[in-house]
């Protein structure tokens, strides 16, 4: 089953066919900038790897709707697709309220 957002476009034609990234989460060439800390983090941190072939993706935030869909259709999506804030404090037990 495949879900084709965003998300999954950007690691199926150039994160796992271009660059041979396998998995998001251990791949030590991926690095993750929360959504709150913006773009000029990710300028920052490109700059700050010396790499003429460093590359940083922003990319816009997945709305309530796609988070709905994915889960209607039980697909699992992407690592560090989604970013909420504010956060939960761990622990925090959330509960549905009728």
């Amino acid at each position: 089953q495949s879900f084709n957002f965003r998300f999954q476009i950007l690691y199926e034609n150039i994160l796992s066919s271009i660059l041979e990234i396998g998995n998001l989460r251990t791949d030590e060439r991926i690095k993750f900038v929360g959504g709150i800390r913006g773009s000029g983090e990710l300028e920052r941190l490109i700059d700050s790897l010396h790499d003429p072939w460093a590359v940083a993706f922003l990319m816009h935030p997945v709305s309530i709707e796609e988070v709905m869909e994915v889960s209607d259709k039980g697909v699992l999506m992407p690592p560090k697709a989604t970013w909420f804030e504010p956060k939960l404090r761990s622990g925090l037990v959330v509960r549905m309220l009728e």
